[in-house]
Parts: C-alpha cells; sequence; structure tokens
C-alpha cells in the first residue's frame, strides 16, 4: 500500500488540498483541489496531476464540512492510499516556533493566542487543523509557519522606535508569506545557485502581497510586520498607513476598533482605491479611472519598496515575480521594471508577455525572474522532515 502526504491551508473562505505519494523520503504531487466559497454556494475543484479538474456544487458547507468532502474524493479516487500524516499552513507561529512542529494540545493553545495578531487567516488555519484532527485523530499532524523563515533577521529589521520594553515583551516585525518565499529560494537554486546566493528579491503580489530581501539565501528584510496589514497595499488590505491617521479616525470620526479593522483588513487597498473590486484581472480590464488609479498606485508602492528592499542588502543581482499578480500580469510586472530602468533593470517585452521564466533583457544588470510559487511543496517537504525525526 502506498504512503501519502495530505496537505492543507484553510483560509477565510477556502479550503486548499494536496496529496502527494512519497517514496525514498521523497514527496510527488499526484492531486490537488479546492473548495472555495465556504458559508455560501461552496464549489469543490479537485482532480490528478495531467488530468481534468472535476467540479461539484456543495452547497453552503463549513470548513469541517469542506474538509470531509476532501477526505471522501481522496478515499475514493486512491482507495489504496495510506495517509501517513498531515500538514496545515499556519499563518503565525510567534517567538516561540521557528520550524514546523507536531502538533500537540499545548502547540495548538500557543497559537490560539496568536489569532489577534492575523485575524484574517489565523482563525480559519486552526479550525483546518481542528477539523483534521476530528477526522484523523491517531494521524500525526504537522504545523508550517509563514513567519519561521523570517526568523533570526537583525535587531534593526525586526524592532519598532518604540521603548525597548515592547521589544521583550515581543512586538516585533514578524514577516510572513514564508513559505512562499522559501520556495521561490529553493527553485532559484536550481535554476541558478550563483544568483541564488546573491542579493535577491522575491516580489509576492497577489491579494496580499509582500516583498522579501534576500542576502546568501536567507531572509534579511521584509515589508510586512507585525501583522499582514503592513507594507504594500492589497487586494483589501491597506498596507502601511501613518498611525497618526488612525488615532485621527478613532478620536475624530469615533469609529471602533471593530470599524477600524474593519476598514483596514476589507474595505481597502484595490478595492478601496477602486471602489469596484479587490482582483487584478476586474481593474487592469476596467476603463473607469479609478481602476486605473488603484492599478497605478499598486505598482507605484511595489516599485518604491523593491528600491528600499535592495537598500538593506547593498544591490541587487535578481528580481522574482510571484503569487497571483506578480505571476500571471505581465502588465504589472512591466511597469514595476520600467520605474526601475534606473537601478540596471531592463525587460524582455516579448519573454514578459509570454510569462517566460526569466524575463530580463540582455542590457539588464539584474536577471529578472517569473516563478510560480508552491506553498503545498513546501508544507509536504517540511511534514515529513518532522515526521521522520
Amino acid at each position: 500500500m502506498s504512503e501519502y502526504l495530505l496537505t492543507l491551508n484553510a483560509g477565510s473562505s477556502s479550503v486548499k488540498f494536496s496529496l502527494f505519494e512519497v517514496a525514498n523520503k521523497q514527496t510527488r504531487l499526484i492531486a490537488s483541489g479546492e473548495v472555495e466559497r465556504l458559508q455560501h454556494d461552496a464549489c469543490f475543484h479537485a482532480g490528478k496531476t495531467d488530468c481534468e479538474i472535476e467540479t461539484w456544487q456543495l452547497g453552503r458547507v463549513d470548513h469541517a464540512e469542506a474538509i470531509s468532502h476532501v477526505i471522501n474524493w481522496v478515499n475514493a479516487t486512491f482507495p489504496a492510499a495510506r495517509i501517513i500524516a498531515i500538514g496545515h499552513r499556519v499563518v503565525h507561529g510567534g517567538l516561540k516556533y521557528t520550524r514546523p512542529v507536531l502538533i500537540t494540545s499545548d502547540v495548538y493553545s500557543y497559537l490560539k493566542g496568536l489569532e489577534p495578531l492575523a485575524p484574517l487567516h489565523q482563525p480559519h488555519n486552526l479550525t483546518g487543523i481542528s477539523a483534521a484532527r476530528d477526522a484523523f485523530p491517531s494521524l500525526p499532524q504537522v504545523a508550517c509557519f509563514d513567519t519561521a523563515f523570517h526568523h533570526g533577521r537583525a535587531f534593526n529589521e525586526e524592532a519598532f522606535a518604540l521603548p525597548t520594553s515592547f521589544y521583550d515583551r515581543g512586538i516585533r516585525r514578524f514577516g510572513f508569506h514564508g513559505l512562499s518565499f522559501e520556495y521561490i529560494l529553493c527553485r532559484l537554486f536550481e535554476i541558478n545557485p550563483d544568483v541564488a546566493s546573491g542579493r535577491v528579491v522575491v516580489a509576492h503580489l497577489g491579494a496580499g502581497a509582500s516583498l522579501c530581501a534576500l542576502l546568501r539565501g536567507r531572509s534579511i528584510a521584509t515589508t510586512m510586520g507585525f501583522s499582514s496589514l503592513d507594507g504594500l497595499p492589497m487586494g483589501s488590505r491597506s498596507g502601511s498607513v501613518d498611525p497618526g491617521l488612525l488615532l485621527y479616525l478613532i478620536e475624530h470620526d469615533k469609529l471602533s476598533i471593530s470599524q477600524l479593522s474593519h476598514l483596514l483588513y476589507h474595505q481597502s487597498g484595490l478595492l478601496g482605491l477602486s471602489g469596484l473590486s479587490s482582483d487584478m484581472r476586474q481593474l487592469q480590464a476596467s476603463h473607469e479611472l479609478a481602476a486605473q488609479r488603484a492599478v497605478d498606485y499598486f505598482i507605484h508602492c511595489v516599485k518604491k519598496q523593491i528600491a528600499t528592499m535592495a537598500a538593506t542588502i547593498n544591490g541587487l543581482d535578481a528580481l522574482v515575480f510571484t503569487g497571483g499578480i506578480g505571476f500571471h500580469s505581465a502588465f504589472v510586472r512591466a511597469g514595476v521594471v520600467e520605474e526601475l530602468r534606473w537601478m540596471g533593470l531592463c525587460l524582455n517585452n516579448n519573454a514578459n508577455q509570454h510569462g517566460e521564466l526569466c524575463i530580463s533583457s540582455v542590457e539588464s544588470s539584474v536577471q529578472i525572474f517569473v516563478i510560480e510559487t508552491d506553498e503545498q511543496t513546501m508544507i509536504a517537504r517540511h511534514t515529513l522532515e518532522v515526521i521522520n525525526l
């Protein structure tokens, strides 16, 4: 009987999964899918690798029911499969968990306490863990953290300019999207080890967006900080905002904490700027001035932050685009690179339009890559490492 790993990524309105076959301490993706639009008219997409995706309407289901559908599909599609462990994406590991860990009751309780730091993700990550533990009470479950990749950065990158007592109690810039950045770094080492060992900025651009500056294969700086609100504007999240403005809104507009949170997490970013959509594809297709301004604003912020990231590593050898927008939007990539010509970046327009691996021109002093991220593969690799300890 073959052995398999199941990976789960439970978000606010979806559960993504992948099934990996395990052989000789290596993993091979054999199936994947997603249950989307939870709590509404949910839709289940799933299929074997390199096969046509099947789709079913599920009606109104919650996370536990979605995971039950995933398990039933896996059992029906791979009846001989023996799942040996389940790996979970968990956004926040706090100061305590700086590498993947086997989930125990104590681990779960600690992660539960971090929910206020990542309210869009952490509660749903933990709901997915609970549902999987109920379905497979005897299987090892492993938590893989988005914050872990950034652990160990310098004081200047982790601290806020507040009294040091805040730093000592754990008020720090944690950074996120670590599983994505780690996967991109691994791929870059496969593509060009010399470049991967140099000065690299990875732009994970999507509904959630952040940049990471890498030097000799380590995270040196990143645009997200204490929470996943910081840095770049995102689909519906504000990105960096003057804290004085927040004080003003509380004092003069009398916004409650919950109202302010809803504004920053759900009504801002591309959605707030355009008044139309949080989806970059819809904004690029729109002729509305507000949509065009939102796209231009996003490109402008990405360009500024890439220059900032490059400054932290004293230059730039390679820029990598990934994430839903970074991988798919040639328009955004072109806009960003055009604004950075002064740094030696030069685009091969034809390669960019076709989304090729390398999109820099021969004249470019900085190599520019487009690489699709794969957080599920990183989760599978880490899960296998943990259960084999």
